[in-house]
């Protein structure tokens, strides 16, 4: 059984001192491709290097809505000269809107629309990120949809929307990714939607080292091999074996990020 994990954070400090050990154990975990999101280009050069040291990870070159204040005239160019000048750049991101943590909506609605141009530009992927801004990223991925005559294409990553807002988004063209968060018991909204996802939208991830899956919840780090159980429960919501789930979702990230496994 195979797995893709299309969302970590592998250069945090939390993995310095055992990063080799914990590869060893998403490949026993049966995790053979990875996507590295990025939060700013300060951490360009450390994703590279990860990247071009296991050859099951590609990354994503970007800049986290929280990080909007970080944005400078000459960062799209250093995006867009990254994600050109190495096969293992798949994506950009992660990019979006978070209501929740901060409240400088149009600041993080100018580097949203940035990055989504040079996605368009690049043809690649996006990897967005949604907390409590979910009618406001629709908003913003219409225009840009209707301004690029044609559609982008990415993931929701780490969804906690509800049905509602997930049929949004698949009506948009993209894939929804569930985290942990899937596995938490009061997370009803969350398991609503991972149950009514169509199987070829449908995505898995740990965004470790946040958001550890239960039975691991309690631990202060997630890790790739964790993505299983992320797996296991989505399998479950939707009354189909995991070993289903896992051909799926990697055919699924495959498709998406140009992935060859």
């Amino acid at each position: 059984m195979q797995l893709i994990d299309t969302h970590v954070h592998l250069n945090f400090d939390s993995f310095q001192p055992d990063l080799a050990t914990v590869r060893s154990r998403w490949q026993q975990a049966g995790v053979v491709g990875l996507v590295h999101s990025c939060v700013e280009p300060e951490e360009f050069s450390s994703i590279q290097a990860i990247a071009h040291e296991f050859p099951e990870l590609s990354f994503a070159v970007g800049l986290h809505p929280l990080d909007a204040d970080k944005w400078r005239s000459e960062t799209a160019e250093e995006i867009k000269s990254l994600a050109s000048s190495d096969s293992k750049v798949v994506a950009i991101g992660e990019m979006g809107l978070d209501y929740y943590k901060a409240d400088n909506y149009e600041q993080q609605r100018m580097v949203f629309e940035a990055q989504l141009a040079i996605a368009s530009e690049l043809n690649l992927p996006v990897i967005i990120h949604c907390r409590d801004a979910a009618v406001a990223v629709r908003e913003v991925l219409q225009k840009c949809q209707e301004n690029a005559g044609a559609k982008l294409r990415g993931v929701m990553h780490c969804w906690g929307g509800t049905p509602e807002e997930t049929q949004w988004f698949l009506d948009l063209g993209f894939y929804i990714s569930f985290s942990g968060t899937v596995t938490f018991k009061n997370a009803k909204a969350i398991q609503s939607s991972a149950a009514m996802v169509s199987s070829d939208r449908l995505l898995i991830e740990t965004d470790c080292p946040f958001l550890a899956p239960v039975p691991k919840r309690g631990e202060r780090r997630n890790e790739p091999a964790y993505v299983l159980y992320v797996a296991e429960q989505v399998a479950k919501l939707r009354q189909e074996t995991v070993e289903a789930i896992a051909h799926q979702t990697t055919q699924n990230a495959c498709k998406l990020f140009g992935l060859s496994i």
